[in-house]
């Protein structure tokens, strides 16, 4: 199994943290910016079923 040679430095660490949160931050904007344009009706390319259709599933 392979092993690390020398431990981590702290900034290396903290470095890597940072980029993760970063790119979780930005995931979280996109979701957030897409939610609100669902609820305004101003989205374009997303597809989401409608009310009337989720009823079909009932009568089974």
């Amino acid at each position: 199994m392979a092993v690390p040679k020398k431990r981590t430095s702290k900034s290396k660490k903290n470095i890597r943290k940072a980029a993760w949160k970063r790119k979780a931050g930005v995931a979280a904007q996109k979701a957030i910016s897409l939610g609100k344009s669902i609820l305004t009706g101003q989205n374009k390319g997303f597809i989401y079923p409608l009310a009337a259709e989720e009823g079909d599933e009932d009568e089974e």
